[in-house]
């Protein structure tokens, strides 16, 4: 089930994502990032009227949802917590629920290793 605590709801926290500066993409997804101290990953949805009409872009979002809830759990932590995450979708022909969570998982993964890298750049000499 997709709950409210697996969702961004406020400007502020899109907004923060988007700060963050962790951006990877696959296939037509774009996928931002933001590390959080929480426990379980949250997802935000963005899917612009480039995508198609609105019942292109509401399947898109069902499968993209659909997607994040059944990956959940086997998508990589930062070292401290979770991730923030918001999918943008560009204009595609809507693949199958497989596809989506292939890429889905795909980015985050990559997104993994640039904030673990991230982290090591900043962590002092002991």
């Amino acid at each position: 089930m997709f709950r409210r605590r697996h969702r961004l709801a406020h400007d502020l926290e899109y907004a923060a994502v988007f700060r963050a500066k962790l951006r990877k993409s696959r296939g037509p997804l774009v996928v931002f990032a933001r590390p959080t101290e929480g426990s379980e990953h949250r997802l935000g949805l963005s899917v612009g009227r480039r995508a198609g009409p609105a019942h292109r872009r509401v399947r898109i979002k069902r499968l993209i949802r659909e997607a994040f809830r059944l990956e959940r759990a086997s998508l990589p932590h930062p070292d401290l917590g979770s991730f923030d995450l918001i999918v943008n979708a560009r204009a595609h022909d809507i693949a199958p629920l497989s596809a989506y969570r292939r890429w889905l998982t795909e980015a985050v993964t990559a997104i993994a290793r640039e904030q673990s890298k991230r982290d090591t750049k900043r962590a002092p000499d002991a």
